[in-house]
């Protein structure tokens, strides 16, 4: 192996041997690690000749003399494309969406065409010569807050009063109403959305519903999923499938032990997963049988004919993942028998043929998933939302699932999507989950990362998408490896962003994007250009010694005061997170649980001066008696309401006052993450008089009506 072979193939790949970490010293990838990564990229560089091979690989998939089956611009702007060996004439048509036609001919020279600015946004074609590629024209900037606005204003025929809304943010399975089955479901979700309405938000984020493993009742983190094309089965609400006459009567001949485990689960503070999905699961099962025998659907038929091959290919996954774990053998399609490594191999289609009922299955509950997604969101619009529902983007699918299986000629297999360490993270992050490679994006025209775009804004007015950094920069760490073994592979920031602001336009969503981390120098100023939200979080929000002021903050980003992966306000006042910490060794290397609690000491007192600052009705004296948390709580809501933030949003469980949060980093099993229930049922959860107040600060400053 020659490390300069290696590093010049690395550059070429798009892969960084050099980055800066969180402390801002300068850190280099061993050529080995780098190594590693290529060869999962399948880019070999074994040998000189390997490395040859390669280099003239990505040298063929960045060739200048052929039109790529996709180019980005932005209205108002000229497309220069390059010129192909093979063009014959100067005579250019371009298609319109709108199926009007632009004719002309293109000057050329230094190797590249250039064509007239267009002013219209969509996906147009344009015919040259023998040659055809996709002219993909987006708006200069996402669609806004301010936007979502007037479009209600208008609709409403009233004035907008204000460019500033706020909403809460909820994990979805957490949701609790009597008769849900032990699992946040969307009939929960659409009554959430117009109780937080009734108050005064709107918007109302929601955790990842990405489609799960059916047949794995054990994976149930909604940030490891099996596609992100579809949708999670488990937050059915089986009543709302043929009807609660229906429901109840398939719940009347469940066997006892059945009906005592269902009403069971329904009580419990953490969601028995295995027991509750297992459960749902058979519901569901008898509901499409009786479903079946009422003959053909209409509705049905349609979703299916809409879904075309993703949706065929997803429920034959599901379908083969679920017969090979009832049979003892491995659910990981990259240990099957060759014949069902490929959706089109024929021994696929004789699969489906012969369970062709079990396909069917997964094909329903992707129609009821929906249903009762696009009900919950056409509630919170009813109610009143500006926004409504904010779907979360998980940052990529398991390598083993369903989207990996389906396209598995754009995703990259042999690397996970992670973190290098931080301050935070002192270990690093692997996160198990598959990326696009960007090599296969660009050559793919960039088709299955559009379609993704599509299926997270289908039933939402926003999206947030996780670890935003990723359209610039992935942090990838080869299999069985360490996340300090990682390194970073570039992507194609420009055609990424215009891409999700063409998308966020035609299906009129904010987008939001999870800036936190080691970021780049400029990206949130590249960010906020295109009207991607940036997220600013009271807890990080200081310098050296102080917090900043509300009005120091970002007009460019959304405020809250936690995420789900960080303590809620009441727990870090406490030094709740410090607790779990301390009990499974997840201290900061060479840190004391003394020195741990003596920092947050400090830190309390200076969110506490930066608070009360603020809120000079409240004194700092409240602080020190036995409501102090639930005063930190109140007045950081006004707080995150004050600033200039187009959207203020308060995670249900500070709008709670809850000591817990959702999730710890860097645990699995030892800590309950995502089974956290809330206490009270969702039509009642936001009127006790701790809630109501926190609602008040924020209708203060952001009352939309």
């Amino acid at each position: 192996m020659n490390e300069e072979s290696i590093l010049r193939l690395a550059q070429a790949a798009g892969l960084s041997r050099d980055w800066i970490n969180a402390a801002g010293r300068p850190m280099q990838v061993a050529p080995e690690a780098l190594a590693r990564i290529l060869e999962a990229l399948g880019f070999p560089c074994a040998s000189e000749e390997d490395c040859r091979d390669s280099l003239a690989r990505i040298a063929a998939l960045n060739d200048s003399t052929q039109l790529p089956p996709l180019v980005t611009s932005t209205i108002g702007r000229g497309v220069t494309l390059p010129l192909p060996g093979h063009l014959s004439g100067s005579a250019y048509r371009i298609i319109l969406e709108s199926g009007d036609a632009i004719d002309g001919h293109f000057p050329h020279h230094a190797g590249v065409i250039e064509l007239p600015p267009l002013h219209s946004a969509g996906y147009h074609r344009l015919l040259a010569g023998d040659g055809e590629t996709v002219l993909a024209i987006a708006p200069p900037r996402c669609f806004g807050v301010a936007d979502a606005l007037r479009a209600t204003a208008r609709s409403a025929g009233t004035d907008m009063h204000t460019a500033r809304l706020w909403g809460l943010g909820v994990q979805l399975y957490s949701l609790r109403r009597a008769g849900d089955g032990g699992i946040g479901d969307f009939t929960s979700l659409a009554r959430m959305a117009v109780s937080a309405a009734s108050h005064g938000a709107g918007a109302l984020a929601i955790s990842p519903v990405h489609a799960m493993f059916s047949a794995d009742v054990h994976r149930f983190s909604p940030y490891g999923p099996s596609s992100r094309l579809f949708l999670n089965a488990l937050h059915i609400d089986p009543a709302a499938v043929l009807g609660k006459e229906a429901f109840d009567a398939i719940v009347a001949e469940m066997e006892p032990h059945e009906a005592e485990a269902l009403h069971r689960v329904e009580q419990l503070d953490l969601i028995d997963w295995p027991t509750a999905a297992q459960l749902r699961l058979k519901l569901l099962r008898a509901l499409y049988r009786h479903f079946i025998q009422q003959g053909p659907n209409i509705e049905f038929d349609a979703f299916r004919r809409q879904g075309g091959n993703a949706l065929r290919d997803h429920a034959r996954f599901e379908a083969i993942h679920a017969w090979r774990l009832a049979h003892g053998e491995s659910g990981d399609w990259r240990t099957w028998p060759s014949g069902l490594h490929d959706p089109a191999n024929a021994e696929v289609e004789r699969f489906a043929a012969e369970h062709a009922d079990e396909v069917r299955f997964h094909e329903f509950l992707q129609w009821q998933a929906a249903r009762g997604l696009s009900a919950a969101q056409a509630a919170a619009r009813a109610a009143g939302m500006p926004i409504g529902l904010i779907a979360d983007l998980a940052v990529g699918a398991d390598n083993a699932g369903s989207q990996a299986w389906s396209r598995q000629s754009e995703l990259i297999n042999g690397l996970s999507v992670g973190a290098p360490p931080d301050a935070l993270n002192t270990r690093g992050q692997n996160w198990g989950l598959g990326a696009f490679s960007p090599h296969a994006m660009k050559a793919k025209g960039f088709g299955a990362y559009i379609e993704m775009l599509r299926a997270t804004f289908a039933y939402a007015g926003g999206a947030r998408i996780d670890h935003v950094l990723g359209l610039s920069r992935l942090w990838l760490v080869p299999q069985g490896a360490s996340s300090a073994d990682g390194a970073y592979l570039q992507y194609p920031l420009e055609d990424l962003l215009r891409l999700i602001a063409l998308e966020s336009w035609r299906h009129q969503a904010i987008v939001i994007g999870e800036d936190l981390g080691t970021v780049p120098p400029g990206f949130d100023r590249t960010l906020a250009d295109a009207g991607l939200l940036g997220i600013r979080v009271l807890l990080f929000e200081r310098d050296a010694e102080r917090f900043r002021r509300p009005e120091e903050w970002s007009a460019d980003a959304i405020a809250t005061t936690a995420t789900h992966d960080l303590p809620t306000i009441a727990g870090w006042w406490q030094g709740r997170d410090i607790d779990w910490r301390k009990q499974l060794d997840l201290l900061e290397e060479g840190q004391s649980e003394d020195e741990a609690r003596a920092a947050r000491a400090n830190e309390r007192a200076a969110l506490a001066q930066a608070l009360f600052e603020h809120a000079p009705q409240q004194s700092a004296a409240n602080m020190s008696n036995a409501d102090q948390a639930d005063a930190a709580v109140d007045a950081a809501a006004a707080f995150i309401a004050a600033t200039p933030a187009p959207l203020a949003l308060l995670p249900i469980e500070d709008a709670l006052g809850l000591v817990e949060q959702p999730n710890l980093p860097g645990t699995v099993d030892t800590h309950p993450n995502w089974r956290r229930r809330l206490p009270q049922p969702v039509d009642s959860l936001l009127d006790a008089p701790g809630v109501a107040r926190r609602l008040a600060a924020l209708n203060r400053s952001r009352s939309y009506r």
